[in-house]
C-alpha cells in the first residue's frame, strides 16, 4: 500500500511498482489508509512523513494497531528529509527512509528487498 497525499508522487510509485511485477493500492488519506488496511494483508508500506491533516507517523501508529499489520514492513518515503524525521522513521519501526526525490532502480531495489527480507513472495500489495 501506497500512502502520499500528493496524487502524483502516488502514480507514480504505483507505476514504478506494477512495472516490477507487484500489485498495489494507495491511499491520499488517513481515512483511505485505515480502510484498507482494515480490509486487507500488505507485504509492505509505504508511508509519506506529511499528510494533511495528520502525520505518517499517526498513520504509522494505527496501522500497527491492526493484527494482521503488527509486522508488515514500512518504508517512510518523503521529501521532508530532516535529520529528526529520518531518524523518528528508525526508531518507530520503519525499515527504511527514503528521501524524495528517489533515484528508480534504488527505488525498486529497496522495496523488493525489504518484501523478500520480511519473508513474502515478490507481490507487493502497497
Amino acid at each position: 500500500m501506497v500512502v502520499d497525499d500528493e496524487a502524483s508522487v502516488a502514480l507514480m510509485i504505483v507505476f514504478l511498482l506494477t512495472r516490477a511485477e507487484c500489485e498495489v493500492e494507495t491511499a491520499w488519506n488517513i481515512e483511505k489508509a485505515l480502510r484498507l488496511a482494515e480490509s486487507k494483508k500488505f507485504d509492505l508500506i509505504t508511508l509519506d512523513v506529511n499528510i494533511p491533516g495528520t502525520s505518517g507517523f499517526i498513520i504509522y501508529e494505527r496501522l500497527r494497531q491492526i493484527p494482521h499489520l503488527k509486522d508488515t514492513p514500512v518504508i517512510f518515503v518523503s521529501g521532508n528529509i530532516s535529520e529528526e524525521d529520518q531518524q523518528r522513521a528508525l526508531e518507530v519501526g520503519a525499515v527504511d527512509f527514503i528521501s524524495k526525490p528517489f533515484e528508480v532502480t534504488d527505488f525498486i531495489f529497496r522495496i523488493i528487498s525489504h518484501v523478500k527480507q520480511a519473508g513474502n513472495v515478490l507481490e507487493v500489495a502497497n
